[in-house]
């Protein structure tokens, strides 16, 4: 492995990550829920903060940029598509492209759908994704500026990503989540003793996240239009995954 990661619980219930290049000492926030945490963090490591890689625009995500930045001076990436709405962005980056974080290469993932410009982070070297509010453990992120259609194409990028990709997403939502998931697919085993084990977790007061891309196959409805189970619960025999995709989000926005 050549990146660390160290988990910061911020606000009520984000996280933000610090990414450690082991070999070159380079650091990068993956968005800034919280300046404060982010600097405890930071000491508590001994590491120097040199790089903020945003997702989106969103202020539990970007509201620390330009403290941590008149403080380190480090160097904020966002998306080209947004850059209007990333505090002090330095570096536009788009879909597919390349860049590194000391020695260790990124790339980036445009995945639109909770807003227009949201981006992932993929170390492929680690197999570490960090996809901000475009999935969640056992959920996904409410489409505020997107499309259906925009976001099961995002979806459908992260799952293509290997089974053993460690997820890194940003919020502790996946008991909330696990509740609803039941209800759409109540047959699926898999999916019944991992909300067994969340709750466990949940009542030490233990994170659920990171989670995996194989996990997420298995358990999360949001990625599992295929599954015969919840097309019956959904009344959507049949229709195709967009379809299946936006009846179960609509359906969590309601619940």
């Amino acid at each position: 492995m050549s990146i660390e990661v160290k988990q910061i619980p911020c606000l009520s219930d984000n996280y933000g990550f610090l990414v450690h290049d082991t070999e070159s000492g380079a650091t990068a926030s993956i968005d800034t829920p919280e300046a404060a945490a982010i600097n405890s963090a930071l000491a508590q490591q001994g590491w120097t903060l040199t790089h903020i890689l945003n997702t989106h625009h969103h202020f539990d995500h970007a509201g620390g940029n330009e403290e941590l930045k008149a403080q380190w001076g480090c160097q904020i990436i966002g998306a080209a598509n947004d850059a209007h709405r990333i505090p002090g962005i330095d570096q536009q980056v788009v879909d597919g492209e390349w860049f590194h974080l000391g020695n260790s290469a990124v790339q980036v993932l445009e995945v639109p759908g909770h807003t227009l410009g949201h981006i992932a982070y993929y170390f492929a070297n680690d197999k570490a994704a960090f996809v901000g509010d475009t999935l969640f453990a056992l959920g996904c992120g409410r489409m505020f500026e997107g499309t259906a259609q925009q976001m099961w194409a995002s979806l459908e990028k992260l799952m293509a990503l290997p089974d053993e990709t460690v997820v890194y997403c940003a919020h502790e939502y996946t008991q909330a989540n696990a509740a609803f998931a039941i209800t759409v697919e109540p047959d699926n085993s898999a999916l019944q003793q991992r909300t067994r084990d969340i709750a466990r977790l949940r009542e030490q007061g233990i994170p659920t996240v990171p989670t995996t891309i194989g996990l997420e196959r298995q358990t999360n409805p949001f990625v599992r239009p295929h599954s015969d189970d919840l097309q019956r619960t959904i009344d959507c025999v049949g229709a195709d995954a967009v379809a299946i995709f936006a009846e179960t989000r609509k359906r969590k926005d309601n619940f």
